[in-house]
């Protein structure tokens, strides 16, 4: 077993979010009376903290206006929260991967408060052995969080597997030396992800599997 920790990315990776997130950024957008972000560029911020996002999303808030726009997206996102559902065959992916003894972790750009609400929801925080946010360390692509659940849960870069579906995932990946597969069905566009050179490439959660069959 080659990769013996694999750490996911969670919106846009386990969870079908991507479309939720974009609407809560531009109808904080709207409330705030800001332009209204297009779908791309909303979608690019994906897997940013907030304050990192809102530089891109909103660039003329002033940052005194920040946190009007955080409770802003935090309200509709809470909204739609229960709407998020991992995607299809994720379930069995993480249950096949346990049964296989990998150890497995969550890298995200949610607050903590998020992703413990999210991991709850879903039942699946028993399969995470660690998890780091955005509001705990630095956000991705700082390679922070991976080298911290490397620390905490042992394991040497050689171990370690990235994966994720926005190019911050894999730039972080790259920075903290370890290496990366990419999912497209996510927030970022194919041509993005492969710009980042990860080492594997996939189109659905069918295909990760497959792929960490192979090369895992």
């Amino acid at each position: 077993m080659k990769y013996r920790l694999i750490v996911f990315d969670w919106d846009g990776t386990l969870i079908d979010s991507h479309a939720a997130i974009v609407e809560c950024m531009q109808e904080a957008s709207r409330e705030c009376g800001l332009p209204i972000p297009e779908r791309e560029r909303a979608s690019h911020v994906i897997g940013l903290g907030l304050h990192d996002a809102m530089r891109i999303v909103a660039p003329g808030l002033p940052a005194q206006r920040y946190p009007e726009f955080i409770d802003a997206y935090r309200r509709h996102f809470r909204v739609r929260e229960d709407t998020m559902q991992p995607f299809p065959g994720v379930r069995e992916l993480i249950g096949r991967l346990g049964e296989e003894k990998r150890t497995l972790a969550v890298a995200t750009g949610k607050s903590r408060r998020g992703l413990d609400r999210a991991l709850e929801a879903t039942g699946l925080q028993s399969h995470f052995s660690a998890s780091r946010c955005a509001d705990e360390t630095q956000p991705k692509p700082h390679p922070a969080m991976l080298l911290e659940l490397m620390e905490q849960l042992n394991h040497s870069r050689a171990e370690v597997l990235m994966v994720g579906d926005t190019s911050h995932d894999l730039q972080m990946a790259a920075a903290a030396g370890v290496h990366a597969v990419a999912v497209t069905y996510g927030a970022h566009p194919r041509e993005a992800l492969l710009a980042c050179r990860p080492l594997g490439c996939v189109a659905s959660v069918e295909e990760l599997r497959e792929w960490l069959i192979g090369n895992g």
